[in-house]
């Protein structure tokens, strides 16, 4: 038996005008024997805003935000943090 620390993405929301992406993850002490979380509720929170590089991200938030995220949507994030 083994403790080891994972980090997991327990929840993905899409939010706001630009459609900008909320990953709250956890991170899991967990038995490698058997799979048994042993603590979790160390909370993280990161945000992903339109026209940001999601190559490292898992395939589920790059799904995500290329439904999210189309040219108009990116276009008009941009437009805002310029003024």
């Amino acid at each position: 038996m083994a403790l080891v620390k994972r980090r997991v993405a327990d929840k993905i929301e899409v939010v706001g005008e630009f459609s900008c992406i909320q990953i709250r993850e956890d991170d899991q002490i967990v038995d490698d024997a058997n799979d048994q979380i042993e603590s979790r509720g160390n909370w993280h929170r990161r945000v992903l805003s339109p026209g940001d590089d999601v190559s490292g991200e898992s395939a589920v938030v790059q799904a995500i935000a290329g439904a999210a995220w189309t040219a108009e949507v990116v276009a008009a994030y941009e437009a805002s943090q310029a003024s």
